[in-house]
């Protein structure tokens, strides 16, 4: 496993250090790090958990690849050397580039090519990536190894000299239509023109473990990928209407999770068949506490789901107000039912604000398939807004809840990552 030496440099344990590259430039990844460069004594957990996480990534790649870190930045090589040189180099970096930008902790994606160490090699490079360019053009030179002959101001002036000769651009600082990145290494020099926005965040798995109440609709998945990208590994636990409806949203739950595995790994879906104790909800006389009294039975099956997984929290994709069952009263009167902290990252957002980030993160069209939701059924025709505490307990009391909780976490059904 690569790890940071403690003088900065590029380190990487059981493998030995990259020479100055001598034959043709090397397309590669490089991984700006976002939140992570701020950590104090414990930043190189973060470091690790993030490591592990881009190898269990890019595995699926099929690509064999070699990781190296330094301060605030990782570079990935194509370790394969069948695929070495064009047009094998830029299609494999290109896929593992694809792949780690849905990593979270990585803030930014760049695709350098990797050149030898020598001002030559860096302008000719540089030349190369600006050719068929058009309008303005701006140097940002970093020299990381201040041993290199040039400092960052002498390479951008002689490297947009030959620019300019080469392709008659102009120079613009402030605001260019295109920006030549050059960073100086202690082994090598990158020089790239783009790079793409990552998830950011913390790596997945630095901040605990959660079970996500996944319906099949808009607001769960976001709400799962807002916690994931706070370093939260999810688990999923869904409520099918069965025996009542059909398996439509389970095939939605699924489908969700599937997506939603690009951003940790290894994700586990329960789906727990939920029609009978609707049934024996409604029949207990709950009346317009229904919805109120379902939602707090499914949180307190996640509660015994999380203890089984080592979950500390819970998690839904509640926005206040946004309908009946959320106000305030009826949050305050959920929060009753577990003593799991319930997290809602998207307590404080609007519709419009929920579904601009599931399209975002490609599960907007998979939680707008028609399907028959089990909070739909057995609606009363008036749901209680200010659902009261007492009245709630005196109805779990009479169907002993804390049992039924038991008896439908006992009955999930467990789709594994392998299956997604």
């Amino acid at each position: 496993m690569p790890f940071r030496g403690s003088n900065g440099g590029w380190h990487t344990r059981g493998m030995s250090q990259s020479p100055d590259p001598g034959g043709p430039d090397e397309p590669c990844v490089l991984l700006k790090l976002g939140e992570i460069v701020l950590k104090g004594r414990n930043r190189q957990q973060f470091e690790r958990i993030l490591q592990a996480n881009i190898h269990n990534a890019v595995r699926g790649t099929g690509i064999p690849v070699d990781l190296r870190q330094r301060e605030g930045v990782i570079l990935l090589r194509v370790a394969d050397g069948e695929q070495r040189g064009e047009p094998g180099w830029t299609r494999a970096a290109g896929q593992i580039a694809e792949r780690v930008r849905d990593v979270p902790g990585i803030a930014r994606v760049c695709q350098p090519l990797r050149v030898a160490k020598t001002p030559a090699a860096v302008t000719a490079a540089a030349v190369a990536l600006t050719k068929g360019r058009t309008g303005t053009f701006a140097i940002r030179a970093r020299r990381r190894d201040k041993r290199f002959a040039l400092t960052s101001g002498q390479l951008g002036v002689l490297i947009g000299r030959e620019i300019q000769e080469a392709h008659g651009l102009g120079v613009n600082l402030s605001r260019p239509d295109t920006e030549v990145f050059i960073e100086v290494d202690t082994d090598e020099v990158f020089v790239f023109t783009e790079g793409v926005t990552a998830v950011g965040g913390l790596p997945v798995g630095m901040s605990g473990r959660g079970v996500v109440l996944m319906s099949g609709g808009i607001d769960s998945p976001v709400a799962a990928y807002r916690m994931m990208r706070r370093g939260l590994r999810c688990f999923f636990l869904h409520f099918s209407g069965m025996p009542l409806t059909g398996p439509e949203s389970i095939y939605k739950a699924y489908a969700l999770v599937r997506g939603l595995d690009r951003f940790q790994g290894g994700s586990r879906l329960f789906v727990v068949p939920f029609g009978k104790a609707q049934q024996a909800l409604a029949s207990s006389g709950a009346d317009r506490l229904l919805i109120v009294a379902q939602r707090r039975l499914m949180l307190k099956t996640g509660e015994v789901l999380a203890r089984r997984l080592s979950a500390t929290a819970l998690i839904t994709g509640d926005s206040l107000g946004q309908v009946s069952s959320q106000t305030l009263a009826n949050i305050t009167a959920l929060d009753d039912a577990t003593k799991l902290p319930i997290l809602r990252p998207l307590i404080g957002w609007d519709k419009a604000e929920i579904m601009a980030e599931a399209r975002r993160i490609r599960t907007l069209a998979i939680s707008e398939l028609p399907d028959q939701d089990c909070c739909t059924l057995l609606t009363p025709r008036r749901v209680e807004t200010r659902a009261r505490i007492d009245d709630l307990h005196r109805l779990e009391g009479r169907l002993d809840v804390a049992d039924l909780a038991d008896t439908l976490a006992a009955n999930a059904q467990e789709y594994r990552q392998e299956n997604l």
